[in-house]
């Protein structure tokens, strides 16, 4: 399981330098205060470990939607949604993108609604650790909003 976590992480992160690898340089910003990257680099982590949670818990919804359970299916495409958020914020907060503000409020509402999805079946492991991930990668979130707004 532990080899599977590595692997998320390691596609995920190897996914988001794909992504930029051809794009163009931005432009040389003035250096953001350390208490700032220090926050962006808090966040990308938290982003990071709640994509981890989400395919997680999308894979397990998969399956008992698979195993005759259709009223995970729901979860199963919530889960697998905000992941994608995750993923795309991490990577943005990670470089300090001038997007990051953007991205976080995106995946601050993509958390809400997975954690609100997920909290319906909140009785197992699985997706209460989901639930308390997404949570947790919201508030985040939106604490990023309040400090990276464009100025």
């Amino acid at each position: 399981m532990k080899s599977y976590l590595a692997l998320a992480a390691f596609a995920a992160l190897s996914a988001a330098t794909a992504l930029t690898a051809g794009a163009a340089a931005p432009a040389p910003a003035a250096k953001a205060p350390a208490q700032h990257d220090a926050m962006s680099e808090a966040c990308a982590k938290v982003c990071a470990d709640c994509l981890l949670v989400c395919e997680k818990t999308s894979r397990h919804c998969g399956d008992l939607t698979a195993a005759g359970k259709k009223e995970h299916a729901a979860a199963a495409r919530v889960t697998a949604d905000c992941a994608e958020c995750c993923k795309m914020c991490a990577a943005l907060c990670a470089r300090s993108s001038a997007l990051c503000p953007v991205a976080c409020d995106c995946c601050a509402k993509c958390c809400d609604a997975c954690a609100a999805e997920c909290a319906k079946f909140a009785d197992t492991p699985e997706m209460a650790a989901c639930v308390e991930s997404c949570k947790k990668c919201a508030a985040s979130c939106r604490e990023m909003t309040k400090v990276a707004a464009p100025k």
